[in-house]
This record gives C-alpha cells, structure tokens and sequence, in this order.
C-alpha cells in the first residue's frame, strides 16, 4: 500500500507541474499527490504546511480564473476578450499541441473582441492583457507545483538517507 501511495503522489506531482501549463487543475494535482505521500510511510509533512499549501492551492485555483479575466479588462478588454480567451486556449491545446495554448489565449481574446465589435487597435490591446493575464496564471501555478515537488523530495530524500 505504502509503495503504490509512493507512485500515486510522484505522479500527482509530475502531471500537476504539467498540468500548470497544459488545461488541467495543476495545483490541485500536485497537492492530491502530496497528500498520497503524507498518508504513505515516506514521507510526514507538518500540518502548517498542508494547510498553508491546501490554502494557496485553493487561491491559485481560483485566481487561475480570475487573472486572464483581469488581464484582459485591465487592457480594456470586454467580455468576449474573456471568453474568446476561454475558447482560444481549449482550442489551441487541440489544434497546436504546446504553443496553442499561448496563441490561442491571444487569438481568442482578440476575435473575441472583434466580434464584440471593438476596433482593431482596442481588440489588440485587449488581446495583449489577456496574454499577459494568462501568463500570469501560468507561472503562479508552476511556482506552486514547484514548492509542492521540493517539499515532497525533502520529505522522502530524508526517508531514504536515514
């Protein structure tokens, strides 16, 4: 049991750093696979740290929502820069595996824009926030894995070596 909670919270911390980039609930992955290791025999985190890390994890997801939105409104987008953002990374995961999501991110919010009638200019600069709101997200939401993963080896490294 303990060796498969072992393999669950390794993989749930590799596929949430995916998922940090990629169209997945990365933290929320990253922090299930921290529990599979809290729970196995390799590793004991301290309860300060879940609940500061589940905490984070909890406002990562959310401000993952709220940035690219903010982003986009920041730059003057409207609602369709929002959703065409939406759209446009759902889109260009499919369409141009890797690079789609950024693409799509700023080509969505700017035919988005357009559509929503906004001049070119307005569309472009809205388009432009909701890629850097994205971004945004994006390197949160690694950081996040990231101090996840390190603690997670400390953790186990210490059960290892001892």
């Amino acid at each position: 049991m303990n060796e498969l909670l072992l393999i669950l919270g390794a993989a749930g911390l590799l596929v949430g750093l995916a998922g940090a980039v990629l169209p997945l609930p990365g933290p929320p992955l990253s922090y299930a696979g921290l529990l599979c290791l809290h729970y196995s025999n390799y590793a004991e985190f301290g309860t300060t740290i879940l609940v500061s890390l589940g905490l984070a994890t909890a406002v990562v997801a959310v401000l993952d929502y709220y940035v690219p939105i903010w982003g986009t409104q920041r730059f003057g987008g409207t609602k369709y820069g929002s959703w065409g953002t939406a759209i446009g990374v759902v889109a260009g995961f499919f369409v141009i595996p890797g690079v789609g999501l950024f693409l799509g991110a700023f080509l969505g919010a700017l035919i988005g824009e357009l559509i929503g009638g906004a001049p070119f200019q307005n569309a472009l600069k809205a388009a432009f926030g909701s890629f850097v709101g994205f971004l945004a997200g994006i390197v949160m939401k690694v950081i996040l894995c990231l101090v996840m993963i390190v603690y997670a080896a400390i953790e186990v490294g210490e059960y290892f070596v001892l």
